[in-house]
C-alpha cells in the first residue's frame, strides 16, 4: 500500500452514486463494462488517488452480492433481523425514525432504484466458498475497465468482514459460536485472497461491528461486547493470515445511515479492535458531528509503525459541500499527530445509496482539493 510520499493522497471508501442501477455481472455484462468505465474514470478526473469499481460490481450492494457464493446455508425461516432495525438510537428517537422511514430520508434513493427486503440464512451445513467464478468475473470486468496506463496510484476492491455477514447468516450447525465464525471467515478467505491475487489491494467492510453496540453492545456491557468483537477480529484476521499486511485496508463504521447516532460506541472504547486487524490501512469516520472530535484519540495512541490511517474528510452523512480548506485542516490535524506520510484522506463512508450523484462527486471533488491544500501545507 501506497503511503502519502510527497503529497497527500485521496481514496474514498468504496460505494459510488448510481451502483444500484448497476447490472449484476453476467446480466448485462456490455452495460456494466461502460459503468465501470465511466466510474474509474471519473474518479480520475476528480482527483481520486485510490480508486475503485464504485462497487458496481457488487450488484449494487455490499451484502446481497454474497448470496450464493456461500454453501452450507438454507433460507432462514425465523430470522433475527429485528434486532438490526432497533436499538438505544430507535428508542429514544422514535419519532424522528418514524418520519424518516415514511419519507424515505435515512437513505438516499438513485432514481429507478427499488429497495427489496434483506435475505437471512441459516447454518444447515459445512461452510466453504462456492463463488470463485462470480469473483473471477468481477475482477475480469474490472480489469477491462481500466486505463492502459493504469491511470491511478492502486486499485482496491471491497469485500465483508465475517463479522458484518453474521447478522445475516446464523449459525445452527457447528457446536459453537467460535467455530462458527472462524469457518464462516476461513470461506471467506477465498475471496480475499482472489482480490490480492489479482493485483488490487482488499478492503474489508465491517459495517455492523460497531454498530451493534446499539442493538445488542449496551445491554452486554462494554468488556463483554469488546470481548464479542475481538473475538471476530481473531477471526477476520485467520481469514487474512496468508495475505501481506501491505495489501489489506479495513473499514470500521457505525452504520452510517442518517440518524443521530447519538448512542455510537465512541472510537476510543473500539480502537484497540480497530488495530488488532491485520491490515495495514485502517479507514474510519472522521468528518460527521458524531465523529470529527476522536481525531485528538490519536494524541495519547500510538498508530503503530508501518501502518496508515484513512480517515474521512468529507461526511456522507450531510449535502453540504465541505469546503477545500476545512478538509485541508482535518488533513493536517491527522498529519500532525500520526505523521504526514501516514495519511491518506478519504471520505466517512460510502456515498451510494447515501447521497445525491451531484453532492457525492461534488465532495469527491472538494476532497482533492483539500488534499492538495494540505500537501501544500505539510509538504511544501
Amino acid at each position: 500500500m501506497q503511503g502519502s510520499e510527497g503529497r497527500i493522497l485521496t481514496t474514498h471508501v468504496g460505494s459510488l452514486p448510481e451502483r444500484a442501477l448497476a447490472p449484476r455481472p453476467g446480466e448485462d455484462d456490455e452495460t456494466l463494462r461502460r459503468m465501470l468505465g465511466d466510474v474509474v474514470a471519473r474518479q480520475r478526473a476528480v482527483g481520486i488517488d485510490v480508486a475503485n469499481d464504485g462497487e458496481y460490481t457488487k450488484g449494487g450492494d455490499w451484502l446481497s452480492y454474497i448470496e450464493g457464493r456461500l454453501s452450507g446455508f438454507s433460507p432462514n425461516p425465523k430470522p433475527a433481523g429485528a434486532v438490526l432495525t432497533g436499538g438505544k438510537d430507535r428508542e429514544v428517537f422514535a419519532d424522528f425514525y418514524r418520519y424518516a422511514a415514511e419519507r424515505g430520508t435515512l437513505f438516499y434513493a438513485s432514481k429507478g432504484q427499488t429497495s427489496k427486503p434483506r435475505s437471512y440464512w441459516v447454518c444447515t451445513g459445512p461452510i466453504a466458498y462456492a463463488g470463485e467464478a462470480a469473483m473471477r468475473h468481477e475482477i475480469e470486468l474490472f480489469k477491462a475497465a481500466l486505463p492502459a496506463d493504469g491511470g491511478a496510484t492502486e486499485y482496491f476492491l471491497t469485500t465483508t468482514a465475517p463479522a458484518s455477514l453474521e447478522p445475516y447468516y446464523a449459525e445452527g450447525y457447528y457446536r459453537s459460536t467460535e467455530e462458527f465464525l472462524f469457518a464462516l471467515a476461513e470461506a471467506m478467505r477465498r475471496e480475499y485472497e482472489m482480490i490480492v491475487e489479482a493485483g488490487f489491494l482488499v478492503q474489508v467492510d465491517d459495517a455492523w461491528l460497531a454498530a451493534l453496540w446499539d442493538r445488542i453492545g449496551i445491554a452486554m456491557g462494554l468488556d463483554a461486547f469488546r470481548k464479542y468483537c475481538f473475538l471476530r477480529v481473531d477471526a477476520l484476521n485467520h481469514a487474512l493470515r496468508n495475505i501481506p499486511e501491505d495489501r489489506v485496508r479495513y473499514h470500521l463504521c457505525w452504520g452510517s445511515w442518517h440518524g443521530p447516532h447519538a448512542y455510537d460506541i465512541p472510537l476510543k472504547d473500539m480502537v484497540d479492535v480497530l488495530l488488532r486487524v491485520k491490515a495495514q490501512g485502517y479507514s474510519i469516520e472522521g468528518a460527521n458531528a458524531r465523529h470529527e472530535h476522536e481525531y485528538r484519540l490519536w494524541e495519547t495512541v500510538k498508530l503503530p509503525d508501518h501502518k496508515v490511517l484513512i480517515p474521512g474528510v468529507v461526511a456522507h452523512a450531510t449535502d453540504i459541500v465541505e469546503h477545500p480548506e476545512l478538509v485541508s485542516e482535518r488533513i493536517q490535524r491527522y498529519a500532525r499527530l500520526v505523521g504526514r506520510e501516514r495519511v491518506i484522506a478519504s471520505s466517512d463512508c460510502g456515498f451510494g445509496e447515501r447521497s445525491h450523484p451531484q453532492i457525492a462527486w461534488a465532495k469527491l471533488q472538494a476532497l482533492a482539493e483539500g488534499a492538495r491544500l494540505a500537501s501544500k501545507a505539510l509538504f511544501g
